[in-house]
């Protein structure tokens, strides 16, 4: 049976396991925290320890892409004190990974002791699913799920942490799932961060390529990484009607289906994918 962190184990089996420190990231934190538990029990599951450091904030990288350096370096601080004493990072999206792992020691440049922690920290950091599959060899799971499902890569997954085969890899070993590439799957949702905000028309024409591909398909579940793109495809599938089922890739991974799918609700709970003026 995997060790869960409510499952004491022996004290000298937990020094030998990886300590992992899990960046649970500000959407799943508000909006989604089933995913933060999937992940932890697919890396626990995997043979680490998982611990989720409650100093944790934003990753900064709305500021950072806002071009507002000294908030997105007080992020930066605060991420690197909480976290770098662990052996790894993960977060369960490839947008805050490469912001942790690619663009935290640039913030620091002229700053020769904060460099060198910006540096170390970021060699730390991994994507959830390449972190299961590249750093620690897995690429199977025991979960099973009868459904078919295609999956939207965010654009954040490719030239940061460069992850696309690493989540197709676990999800083939799905029981039940058969997995149908649709047409553009790494073409953009429309979500891009501030870009949803700034751009809106933009942002809702993407977003309805995303759908319809989706659509052609011929899917019954909607699967990524990245839960902002998740959020902004799943309240466009609602709007337009469609029976689509939206969830993050570790949920399925984890086989964590008890939970309503993005976009859904809960009995006596309100919250939703966001309108479209936000979406």
């Amino acid at each position: 049976m995997p060790q869960s962190l409510n499952n004491p184990i022996g004290v000298e089996r937990r020094q030998e396991m990886p300590r992992v420190g899990l960046f649970v990231t500000c959407l799943v934190d508000l909006f989604r925290p089933s995913v933060g538990l999937a992940a932890a029990r697919l890396i626990e599951e995997a043979g680490c320890r998982v611990e989720v450091p409650m100093a944790q904030a934003c990753c900064g990288q709305p500021a950072f892409a806002s071009g507002d350096m000294a908030d997105a370096r007080a992020a930066a601080e605060a991420a690197i004190a909480a976290f770098e004493d662990f052996d790894h990072v993960v977060a369960p999206s490839s947008a805050c990974a490469g912001i942790l792992s690619n663009h935290y020691p640039a913030l620091f440049r002229g700053d020769p002791a904060w460099e060198m922690r910006a540096k170390t920290f970021a060699g730390k950091v991994h994507e959830l699913t390449g972190f299961l599959v590249d750093i620690l060899g897995m690429n199977a799971v025991a979960a099973e799920r009868d459904t078919t499902a295609t999956y939207h890569d965010a654009c954040s997954g490719f030239g940061e942490p460069a992850i696309k085969d690493q989540p197709r890899t676990l999800l083939a070993s799905v029981k039940g799932l058969t997995l149908i590439e649709m047409h553009d799957a790494d073409a953009c949702c429309g979500f891009g961060g501030a870009i949803c905000a700034k751009y809106p028309d933009l942002a809702k024409a993407k977003a309805g390529q995303k759908v319809q591909a989706i659509a052609a398909s011929g899917a019954e579940m909607l699967i990524a990484g990245d839960l902002g793109c998740l959020m902004k495809i799943a309240g466009k599938l609602k709007r337009e009607g469609s029976a689509v089922e939206v969830r993050h890739v570790a949920e399925v991974l984890a086989g964590m289906n008890d939970d309503p799918p993005i976009g859904g609700r809960r009995a006596g709970h309100m919250r939703e994918a966001p309108t479209e003026s936000a979406a």
